[in-house]
């Protein structure tokens, strides 16, 4: 189901989450400031009121280029994990930002760039709690050179510090991650909880093709920061067709206690070309313990 067409620069990347009763759906727009959407039901957003909620500076490391803002509520309070820049993309780093209530819709104010020790190009942050403890996954270079983004994951002490060092978890290596060329992608790293058992989705290949796409990594050990313990699943979770041109940056929420999946895809517009995304919701299933699309 389509829920919402973006136009012009409204930013593609969804990111809605369940709070109190409401649903919230927050985004980018010009790359300069962040907008979020109240809704009853997540059907409604197509005719939602968005509210401005932050406007980045002018003239800092984190003035441009606002991507992929993702919401969550830790510890009853609201935070906004954003990647920002100062218009050049070799410098995307992750921010936090902050309104101290449990209200989505207040103000927020920037609290500060959220980094491992390496300080390395990062986007895509997303925090998680597991096993009591708090965890960071985002989209990240080992080196400098833009030439492929992994999957890294650290641990947290508290919504804005990294603690641990980073550890990379995935990177591009199945035939459906290679599409698209250097760089090769993996990016938009998502958590998902069930039946105790953890999961992370993330979208691979170009996100300008019709092939970007959102596999899944499965908790198989006990510890999150050892590589050995996440596997790679060989399908995805949202495989790209004819009728759906390149699926990918996902997150999730629940409607009537079952979970549902929200991620873009291209369709095209006579002014924005192949530019223009539509937001979709499908439920997922769980099968032998794993995560598919319901029919």
């Amino acid at each position: 189901m389509i829920i919402f067409r973006h136009e012009g620069t409204m930013q593609r990347d969804p990111w809605m989450i369940y709070h109190n009763g409401f649903y919230y759906y927050v985004c980018a727009k010009d790359g300069l400031a962040l907008y979020i959407a109240k809704l009853e039901k997540p059907q409604d957003l197509q005719d939602a009121e968005f509210v401005c909620v932050y406007e980045a500076p002018e003239n800092t490391p984190y003035s441009k280029e606002l991507w992929a803002p993702e919401l969550h509520i830790i510890d009853d309070k609201c935070y906004i994990y954003v990647a920002c820049d100062d218009g050049k993309n070799e410098n995307h780093r992750m921010y936090v930002l902050e309104n101290g209530s449990s209200d989505p819709l207040k103000p927020y104010s920037l609290h500060g760039k959220i980094t491992d020790d390496t300080d390395k190009w990062a986007i895509d942050g997303s925090v998680f709690k597991y096993n009591g403890k708090m965890y960071i996954v985002w989209s990240g270079r080992e080196g400098d050179e833009n030439v492929m983004q992994e999957i890294y994951i650290a641990e947290m002490s508290d919504p804005y510090t990294i603690s641990s060092k980073r550890v990379s978890i995935s990177k591009p290596e199945l035939e459906w991650e290679l599409h698209g060329g250097v760089p090769l992608i993996n990016e938009g790293p998502v958590a998902i909880i069930h039946d105790g058992q953890l999961f992370i989705t993330y979208s691979a290949s170009g996100s300008w093709t019709n092939y970007y796409t959102v596999g899944i990594l499965k908790l198989v050990g006990e510890d999150l920061l050892d590589k050995a313990s996440w596997k790679k699943l060989e399908k995805q979770l949202v495989p790209p067709s004819e009728d759906l041109k390149g699926p990918g940056h996902n997150s999730f929420t629940k409607i009537d206690g079952e979970d549902y999946i929200i991620f873009h895809a291209f369709h095209e517009d006579e002014k924005y070309g192949w530019n223009s995304v539509d937001v979709h919701i499908k439920k997922i299933k769980w099968v032998d313990g794993l995560p598919v699309l319901a029919e």
